[in-house]
């Protein structure tokens, strides 16, 4: 679970990072008053706003999602092992045909 969230936390950091950096452009095209630059900066602040939600809101559904599984995996152990047993033989036998 720890490699997931390290994984999450990485991958988070980096969408928030390109999120920053689109915010940063609007905030530095904020003195243009060109039409075009002026739409521009306006969808792309709109769309900079929608990422940002959607981001957080997915990135809560899947932390929920994985604590969920955790405590199912926590609650019956052997379930898992078999479940993740039988998915290393199909994935085994379906690598394996020609």
């Amino acid at each position: 679970m720890t490699l997931v969230r390290d994984v999450s936390k990485t991958v988070a950091k980096e969408i928030h990072d390109l999120l920053d950096q689109a915010q940063a452009l609007v905030d530095a095209t904020a003195g243009e008053q060109e039409t075009r630059i002026e739409s521009a900066r306006d969808a792309l602040a709109g769309r900079v706003a929608a990422a940002k939600d959607a981001f957080n809101r997915a990135e809560s559904r899947v932390l929920k999602k994985l604590q969920a599984a955790d405590a199912v995996v926590h609650a019956k152990p052997y379930y898992a092992i078999g479940g993740a047993g039988l998915c290393g033989l199909l994935l085994g036998w379906l690598v394996s045909r020609k």
